[in-house]
């Protein structure tokens, strides 16, 4: 019995010591910034502003220089910068730890169509990647499936919680489709020839996608005498509630998922990747459809794309009135999603307006998910999810974190990195800042 206790006293502790840190509590104290450049998310900026907020709402947002009341604890910022905190895009935060070991990963369901499929009840909230994501402003995140045709259901978290259901601030608001290629590419490596060419079993794939998609529609219109479960996952297609997010790139492809999902009656589509959908912007704005962009720090994907088209397609497609924001599917995708305002950094080194490319990855990505009621912006009435950084937070070497807040409640910037710097640096004997 001795040795059982000892035991369990053992994992105690050493559970503790690696484990997330706690959740921060409910806001009960109103807080007023004042003195900071606030960045409210819409391309609006405000020197030296005044931001307050109780019960986990923002109350007021204006100049400093108004006589008004403070309200609560007063935080002087001078000299900083306010954000509203920065939102993930297609992501699959929470769905894997390391890739390298397969029972750590919830991201990729067995089947082709899975529908009916929810990544959140997979997301791990207590993952290490994650609490990594909040000293650089990344708050919130659409937590996406992969993988077959029709991957499964989307839902957006914020960053400091318990589990999934304290996280989930959109619940299944998407569903994501993996689009088929018009065109194929030899294996090289099996001595094939390397080059691009048209694929013969593209029109066969979409007809199949069709045929599926009409199958659901006309079993959702039916008495049902037999419950079908990945057809009725798809009722929010068909009347609004939800997004299809279709993974496509190709002027083509880009073309026919479009006009086939609205053949198909689906209200409210997203075009995920894009590469090539400024070449069919007409068509983008004629149907409302707006594009979640891949990470520019990637090389182009045609031979006839210019060197420079991963960092200028944001202005591009933003300069001919598309709503543009920015996605993270990708090598290494949940752990470099802490980079996320490094991407709209670049973007705006490339064409972009800062304050646009602010807007990528706040209010633009909140309209795009659906979630920009009530964030995204730093707005009266909105929750109180928000960053405090010491410069511009689209610069690696100037977004430094000083304070957080996830609907008003002051979150913790501690991670197992931050823990292992101050303890190597202790080491050596380096200055802490």
């Amino acid at each position: 019995m001795k040795n059982l206790i000892y035991t369990m006293l053992f994992f105690f502790f050493i559970g503790n010591s690696i484990a997330q840190q706690t959740p921060a509590n409910k806001q009960l104290t109103a807080i007023s910034i004042e003195g900071a450049t606030a960045h409210l998310g819409n391309g609006k900026v405000i020197e030296n502003s005044l931001i307050m907020f109780n019960n986990g709402k923002i109350t007021f947002v204006g100049s400093a220089m108004m006589k008004i009341a403070r309200q609560g604890t007063v935080i002087n910022a001078k000299g900083k910068h306010i954000y509203p905190g920065f939102i993930a895009a297609n992501a699959s935060l929470g769905l894997a730890e390391i890739d390298a070991v397969k029972a750590s990963r919830d991201f990729d369901e067995v089947g082709i169509y899975n529908p009916h499929i929810r990544s959140l009840i997979a997301y791990n909230a207590e993952s290490k990647v994650i609490e990594s994501m909040r000293p650089n402003g990344v708050l919130m995140a659409q937590i996406t499936p992969r993988g077959g045709t029709i991957s499964g259901t989307s839902s957006i978290t914020q960053l400091d919680a318990w589990n999934w259901e304290d996280a989930a601030i959109q619940v299944d608001g998407g569903i994501h489709m993996n689009w088929p290629e018009s065109f194929t590419q030899g294996r090289w490596w099996l001595g094939e020839d390397p080059a691009l060419k048209p694929d013969s079993k593209y029109s066969k794939n979409i007809n199949q996608i069709k045929t599926y998609l009409q199958d659901a529609k006309n079993y959702l219109a039916s008495k049902k005498e037999k419950k079908h479960l990945p057809f009725e996952a798809t009722k929010g297609l068909f009347n609004g509630a939800q997004r299809l997010f279709i993974h496509v790139s190709g002027q083509k492809e880009i073309t026919d998922a479009v006009t086939i999902s609205k053949d198909l009656g689906i209200k409210n589509i997203v075009i995920v990747h894009g590469d090539g959908a400024e070449y069919v912007t007409d068509l983008l704005k004629k149907h409302n459809v707006p594009v979640i962009l891949d990470r520019p720090h990637r090389n182009p994907d045609s031979e006839d794309d210019a060197y420079d088209y991963t960092y200028t397609i944001a202005s591009t497609l933003a300069n001919k009135g598309v709503l543009v924001g920015i996605g993270m599917e990708g090598q290494m995708e949940r752990m470099n999603t802490r980079n996320l305002p490094f991407y709209a950094g670049t973007f705006a080194a490339h064409g972009l307006d800062k304050e646009a490319a602010v807007s990528l990855i706040t209010l633009n990505n909140a309209k795009i998910l659906g979630i920009d009621s009530f964030t995204g912006s730093l707005e009266v009435g909105k929750d109180a999810t928000l960053f405090i950084s010491e410069g511009d937070a689209l610069d690696m070497k100037t977004n430094i974190v000083a304070k957080a807040f996830i609907k008003g409640r002051t979150i913790s910037l501690e991670t197992h990195q931050t823990n292992l710097w101050k303890r190597y640096a202790k080491k050596y004997n380096q200055k802490l800042k």
